[in-house]
């Protein structure tokens, strides 16, 4: 693979990742927008088109439709910073309040049972080589942060590189000790409490 493919696989990745951000961000578990990254990420955008002529046309197909992608996000990213400067809140509390309550509701009377049942997966993602599977953990992280601002969590989720690298991590780990080929994992809510499950599946 040339140096202009390896570029265009890490603007394509640091794309993903301003994605991810921003969803943080609007959904309240980043302090300030990713300003860094989308810095990053322009200033490859720059690069390239001065450099255009030298690229083959699959690499400016390429680059064309990242930069479309890109510029699409762009567009709804403004819209919501606006919608946030105004102080425009959506106004899905009530929905989700209810949900909390009914979660909680059935915590309560699975711990008076002798046999409690779990409260069912809000998420579930089959991983046998996250290395090569980024757009799995990339659902599964959007999953969780859904997850924990369904349940109100105060702690901020942790950030989409930590929370990569932990699955990437988990999944060699549990595959070597237990022998499977695919790591299944689930995002359950539990008592309130939003938890992230892994298992072998065999």
């Amino acid at each position: 693979m040339s140096q202009t493919d390896d570029a265009l696989s890490q603007l394509e990745r640091d794309i993903r990742a301003l994605k991810i951000e921003y969803e943080q961000y609007f959904g309240g578990g980043r302090p300030r927008p990713p300003s860094d990254t989308e810095w990053r990420v322009e200033q490859a955008i720059k690069r390239f088109t001065e450099r255009g002529a030298e690229m083959s046309y699959a690499q400016r197909f390429r680059f064309n439709n990242l930069t479309s992608t890109y510029a699409k996000y762009r567009e709804v990213w403004r819209k919501r910073l606006k919608e946030k400067e105004e102080g425009f809140v959506p106004r899905h509390f009530g929905a989700a309040a209810r949900a909390i309550e009914a979660e909680r509701a059935r915590a309560r009377q699975a711990n008076a049972s002798a046999a409690p049942e779990s409260a069912p997966a809000r998420a579930r993602i089959v991983c046998s080589d996250p290395e090569q599977e980024p757009e799995k953990i990339e659902q599964l992280y959007r999953a969780l942060l859904e997850a924990h601002r369904a349940a109100g969590e105060p702690t901020a989720p942790p950030s989409f590189e930590s929370f990569a690298r932990f699955v990437r991590a988990k999944t060699q780990q549990l595959r070597k000790a237990q022998g499977g080929s695919e790591v299944e994992y689930s995002i359950e809510l539990e008592d309130a409490k939003v938890k992230l499950k892994a298992r072998v599946k065999k």
